[in-house]
């Protein structure tokens, strides 16, 4: 669905009403979304659609796919967790995974950022320069 330039800077708008200190209040937003869909002003499916990707995007950035070779002890996995959050905030949410194709290293997955630190990819690289 294609919303209107006044519906995505409306949603925008109570997107950023709903987050005031940067975190998304899930109480402000759902008086939003009830409010809008009671009232349903111009365009309201289209504000109600930009609101529902901007919720998802924010959800999508915290959470944390972390995928290693063989699985991490607690220290490890622990450790990392916390350098993660020390960069990308508290409200992270962790998937920890073991990957036997990586053959060694870590693939951690943020949001949209991707480090690749693992064996595979290295050698990927390698074939790739030859």
């Amino acid at each position: 669905m294609k919303a209107s330039k006044v519906a995505t800077s409306t949603a925008r708008s109570i997107f950023r009403l709903c987050s005031p200190d940067g975190q998304m209040n899930d109480g402000h937003l759902h008086l939003a979304v009830t409010k809008i869909a009671t009232e349903k002003p111009r365009d309201y499916r289209g504000i109600l659609h930009v609101l529902r990707r901007l919720v998802q995007a924010e959800v999508a950035s915290k959470q944390v796919t972390v995928e290693s070779a063989a699985s991490l002890d607690a220290n490890t996995a622990e450790s990392l967790a916390t350098s993660l959050r020390s960069q990308y905030g508290q409200d992270l949410s962790f998937d920890f995974k073991t990957n036997p194709d990586l053959l060694g290293g870590l693939r951690i997955r943020v949001g949209n950022d991707v480090f690749d630190g693992s064996v595979k990819a290295r050698l990927d690289r390698l074939a790739n320069a030859f």
